[in-house]
């Protein structure tokens, strides 16, 4: 049984705080407890995060891509074409999906971060934003977000870092951070 939403809010996690991505998936898992379906397209995480493995238990309600490598953020260079235009691509298919009725919700995971390292401009997404059916739900994350997608979403929560392992020295560990 698929479910329906009458009505579908832009929701928007931000912020130098852990957790974004985090509640985006909680959010789609609520979501296929309800019988939503979910389509989440993650920007710049090509490493087998633990959430690909978890989430093929509910691949009849959730799916998830990767798209675009994050390298060049490391070597402090702009992005190459080639990652540009999977990012646009990309982006343009999940706007099909968007509009194809077979979703309920659609994530764009770590769009924000795309727009601010250059994969994506903001007039590649405001254009999606605007474009979003009443009936579906659309949620944005990544740190860095731009203000006109601030001022687009109905929902916007800062994930503030207060204090950090990290700060000590200490990796991300899988199953927690990957």
């Amino acid at each position: 049984m698929k479910g329906k939403l009458t009505k579908g809010f832009i929701q928007i996690y931000t912020g130098n705080g852990k957790g974004k991505t985090t509640a985006a998936l909680g959010q789609a898992v609520r979501a296929a407890g309800a019988g939503f379906k979910s389509y989440i397209l993650q920007f710049m995480k090509e490493f087998p995060y633990s959430e690909l493995e978890s989430l093929k238990n509910l691949s009849q309600w959730i799916t998830i891509e990767q798209i675009c490598k994050d390298d060049f953020v490391y070597r402090r260079e702009n992005p190459p074409a080639e990652e540009i235009a999977k990012a646009k691509l990309a982006l343009e298919k999940a706007k099909e999906k968007m509009h194809n009725g077979e979703y309920n919700i659609i994530i764009l995971d770590e769009v924000c971060v795309a727009v601010y390292f250059g994969l994506l401009s903001i007039n590649d997404v405001l254009p999606f934003l605007k474009e979003k059916p009443e009936n579906l739900e659309l949620i944005l994350t990544g740190r860095y977000c731009p203000e006109k997608l601030i001022n687009e979403a109905d929902l916007v929560t800062e994930m503030k870092e207060i204090k950090h392992y990290y700060q000590k020295g200490i990796l991300a560990r899988k199953g927690i951070e990957s």
